[in-house]
């Protein structure tokens, strides 16, 4: 079996995981679709279906930014507010007055809007995911923050369209240069199975796509806690560097050339 061939073979096994373990029930004017993807508290992700003339409505009824607030975590500031935007943006979701995160879809644009919308729901999941009152930067922050005291050039939260044609947003870019080529990192703040996996599928899905020789390093947090080695061995296993943030000097001249 040829490259192409296992790629397509593992994208095709990824969703028929996805549609054999979701489950639809109607609730009065609504569908709603428990999906195979686990929030921050372990908890199956749900989210609503509503038809609406030709179109559909797909929204999270407000958990995701509710639940977060509950927790301490403030988005109010201006630093916030333009990380969650940036989130939003990449998978093509709005947020209405009343904090749920919500897309519109055809019928020919349904499985992407969905798939978009519960990928935001990740994202913005483990962006603020230890964003509480008495943690003063984000996850995010200090990468950047790293990347910039470092001197080394990106581009920060970018999207790609994927081999299936759903976008891949990643969190920064490094460009080619004479002696490396394209660097693309991806943040696990969260370092859980449901996450590497996450990035596992994103970069499958998009490495073809990219210019031949492009690299993909997972910057996982490892602050106050352990990363499981079920984490670290299922991105080594699909070319996906795991950089431990306690160690991230050890790639600072990889990253810079």
């Amino acid at each position: 079996m040829n490259d192409m061939q296992e790629l397509q073979e593992l994208i095709d096994n990824y969703y028929t995981w996805l549609k054999d373990k979701t489950v639809w029930k109607d609730i009065n004017d609504w569908s709603e679709i428990t999906t195979p993807y686990l929030d921050r508290h372990n908890d199956y992700i749900q989210i609503y279906l509503k038809k609406e003339g030709d179109d559909y409505i797909l929204t999270d009824d407000g958990y995701t930014i509710n639940d977060l607030e509950q927790e301490g975590c403030n988005l109010n500031s201006d630093r916030r507010k333009s990380l969650l935007t940036l989130a939003l943006n990449g998978f093509g979701v709005q947020k209405d007055a009343e904090d749920a995160l919500l897309v519109r879809a055809s019928p020919r644009d349904f499985s992407l809007k969905k798939h978009n919308l519960i990928q935001a729901i990740l994202a913005v999941n483990d962006l603020f995911y230890l964003a509480r009152p008495h943690i003063i930067n984000l996850f995010f922050d200090d990468v950047r923050d790293w990347l910039e005291e470092e001197d080394i050039r990106y581009s920060e939260r970018v999207s790609f369209m994927g081999h299936s044609g759903y976008s891949r947003l990643f969190d920064f870019l490094i460009p080619k240069s004479r002696v490396m080529p394209e660097r693309i990192i991806k943040l696990i703040n969260r370092p859980d199975r449901t996450n590497a996996d996450s990035l596992v599928m994103a970069w499958l899905d998009t490495k073809d796509e990219r210019p031949v020789g492009s690299k993909a390093y997972a910057f996982v947090n490892d602050n106050d806690r352990t990363v499981p080695s079920e984490v670290k061995d299922a991105l080594q296993r699909y070319e996906i560097k795991p950089v431990l943030w306690s160690e991230r000097t050890a790639v600072r001249e990889e990253l810079a050339a």
